[in-house]
């Protein structure tokens, strides 16, 4: 069958690749966005160091799950100046990155609010400005740097927004594993479970190809190989770049196809029972798995060459790897009864990315 892959990200990958960034920026002026500890860690001196003059604000109290009653402040703030910057450069995990996207966006007003009312539509609009941004992820998981979406979490009224114009793709990527080597226990199996998942969904997809298979297929290959010795080994630098690769793979996987049902699961086990995302993400892809066997011969063929022939093994398999990494596997493991369970996957699967999964198609 004929397809079509595109992705129009710069991607610079490799130990010492943040220094590309003065090259990349061409003498722009920027804002930063980055994580609170970024300071700590040395982050903001060197990045200023690399700036220099060009570098125009640091925004740093970028928060987990980036919220409309945080956002809507920053973003004001953000284009009251809008004319001060002429790129932004975000540095850190998945909500550091999400941040960014939705500061890149500028509404006619300039404010928050329309931003807000213009995504509650679900349809696409044309921002009245957009300012160019360079993704640098200090995580491996995250896959934000190479797609074009954001989500937007509305705590209070327990809702998500999704970000996803032709605008939020980002002009360029950096990958710098070296930047990853601070990275802690349990926020690398979080991240490197969420790019298992990204490889996996863009897999049981309505939406694949042969090359989002041909990035997806590696990047979970990848990840079973490297995750848990990466997990006994944190300061191991090859590690770190071998998981940094899997994860821009499965991120170049996924953003073609979206992702499927375990992250339509995820968003409501993340709103309702605080599940970081990356553990919401993942903890279901066993049960998924078996949804997904069987549905497509074109599906189960790329299947197999992740889990083998048998069903029953594949899923055992996974099942026994996201154990060996401390993470449980069912509902009930965090407190969701098996009636609530079923009623979440129903609704997931009527969801947006519900409908990506090979399995509600053939349901």
């Amino acid at each position: 069958m004929p397809h079509a892959y595109h992705n129009p990200v710069s991607i610079h990958c490799g130990r010492g690749s943040l220094e590309r960034l003065p090259k990349i920026l061409a003498g722009r002026r920027v804002v930063v966005v980055t994580f609170p500890e970024a300071r700590s860690l040395g982050l903001v001196t060197r990045l200023k160091g690399l700036l220099k003059d060009t570098l125009v604000a640091v925004i740093e109290d970028v928060r987990p799950n980036p919220d409309v009653e945080q956002l809507a402040g920053l973003y004001n703030r953000f284009w009251q100046n809008g004319n001060a910057c002429d790129a932004i450069v975000a540095v850190g995990g998945g909500s550091a990155i999400d941040t960014a996207k939705a500061l890149m966006v500028g509404t006619s007003s300039g404010k928050f609010d329309e931003l807000i009312s213009l995504l509650a539509t679900g349809q696409s609009f044309t921002p009245s400005c957009v300012k160019p941004l360079i993704a640098v992820p200090t995580t491996a998981g995250t896959g934000s740097e190479v797609t074009p979406w954001a989500t937007i979490w509305d705590a209070a009224s327990q809702k998500k927004y999704s970000l996803h114009l032709n605008e939020t793709w980002p002009e360029a990527a950096v990958i710098d594993p070296e930047l990853m080597l601070s990275v802690p226990a349990s926020t690398t199996v979080s991240t490197g479970l969420d790019a298992l998942s990204h490889a996996l969904e863009s897999i049981w997809n309505v939406n694949s190809n042969p090359v989002s298979d041909t990035f997806a297929i590696s990047a979970v290959q990848d990840i079973f190989s490297c995750l848990p010795a990466l997990m006994k080994d944190l300061g191991n630098i090859e590690l770190r770049e071998r998981m940094a690769l899997a994860a821009l793979k499965a991120g170049m996987a996924f953003s073609n196809t979206k992702t499927a049902l375990a992250h339509s699961i995820s968003y409501e086990m993340t709103l309702r029972h605080g599940l970081v995302h990356g553990i919401a993400c993942s903890f279901t892809l066993p049960i998924v798995l078996e949804r997904a066997w069987a549905k497509s011969a074109d599906r189960d063929f790329a299947l197999q060459r992740v889990f083998g022939p048998d069903l029953a093994q594949g899923a055992k398999l996974l099942r026994e790897f996201l154990n060996g990494l401390g993470v449980k596997t069912e509902f009930s493991d965090y407190g969701v009864p098996d009636e609530e369970a079923a009623a979440m996957i129903a609704r997931a699967m009527d969801g947006a990315r519900g409908k990506n999964f090979i399995g509600a198609v053939a349901a």
